[in-house]
């Protein structure tokens, strides 16, 4: 029998091995972890304070905040600490936990859908919209995006690590995601691959038809408006959804319909730093420069803690 030993540790590559831009790297990165942080968390405590912003709208964008948080911190401080300090190993079982956290960007498609579905009962039903966005069926919405979520990143994970890794354990990424770790491998493959483009097809194909007909719907209501002031309201309501689909949904087309011939590492570590880093950090900007509400909540609970200091001094 030939000895083989199980792998316990991996090293991640990382972005670039050049150390010039290791410093430069690390600074950008702290930057837009930081940006990702307090815009997040401050858009769930600008929602939880003020009582204008308890709709299902705004409950919806405070999940997909947390969501945000929730999986670029689970990618981005290791990433860090590899430019900070040249240290990218990383154990078997921190790695199963970064990629299951990691695998929440699924739970991300699902409420991007539900908020297609919101924006739809607001354009084209306004009269009924309070019926239909009931509070219960709002929490569905979210704990199904929840819950799909947990179980498929409980199923990417459980399969990946019941595999063998018995050759190198250099990960060609910055993190623990799953094609690589796939190439690693020295068991059988086939299984796990089939259920990856399962998976990713179904959510990637049901999240866009949710959202494709939804916007559909919407775009034909507001054609059919005389007012055309209505119409810029109507559109205005949509425009940070839409553009935050956009971004979200071209980082996925252009990682996966790209010709096969230019399909590399390379690309995929470029289209993953969107999915974990740039995406979360944009969300909450998409949603604040653009939104009246979000401005306005923010200068109301400014406007609180300055007269809160100046009432205890």
């Amino acid at each position: 029998m030939e000895n083989i030993s199980e792998v316990t540790e991996f090293v991640l590559v990382g972005l670039t091995d050049i150390l010039e831009l290791q410093i430069p790297l690390f600074i950008i990165f702290t930057v837009i972890y930081s940006i990702t942080l307090v815009g997040n968390l401050g858009i769930i405590v600008l929602i939880l304070l003020d009582s204008r912003l308890h709709t299902p709208m705004y409950f919806f964008l405070s999940n997909l905040s947390l969501v945000d948080c929730v999986y670029a911190s689970a990618v981005t401080p290791k990433v860090m600490v590899g430019f900070l300090t040249g240290n990218k190993i990383i154990s078997y079982n921190v790695c199963a936990t970064q990629m299951f956290f990691a695998s929440f960007v699924i739970t991300e498609g699902l409420l991007l859908a539900s908020m297609s579905f919101d924006r739809h009962a607001a354009v084209c039903r306004p009269l009924h919209y309070t019926t239909t966005m009931t509070s219960t069926v709002c929490v569905l919405l979210v704990a199904g995006s929840y819950v799909t979520g947990l179980l498929q990143s409980s199923i990417h994970v459980a399969f990946t690590f019941h595999l063998s890794f018995c050759h190198s354990n250099v990960i060609n990424h910055f993190f623990c995601d799953i094609p690589p770790l796939l190439a690693l491998s020295c068991s059988d493959i086939y299984i796990n691959e089939i259920v990856l483009f399962t998976l990713a097809a179904f959510n990637i194909a049901f999240t866009l038809f949710v959202i494709f007909i939804s916007y559909l719907f919407i775009f034909v209501a507001i054609l059919r408006m005389r007012s055309a002031e209505g119409q810029k309201k109507a559109f205005s309501t949509c425009t940070s959804h839409l553009t935050t689909v956009s971004i979200f949904y071209g980082t996925i087309i252009f990682m996966y319909l790209q010709p096969g011939s230019s399909h590399s590492m390379d690309t995929d570590k470029m289209a993953s730093v969107f999915y974990t880093m740039i995406i979360p950090m944009l969300n909450p900007l998409v949603y604040t420069l653009r939104n009246k509400e979000v401005k306005s909540s923010f200068r109301k609970v400014v406007g609180r803690a300055k007269y809160s200091l100046h009432t205890v001094n």
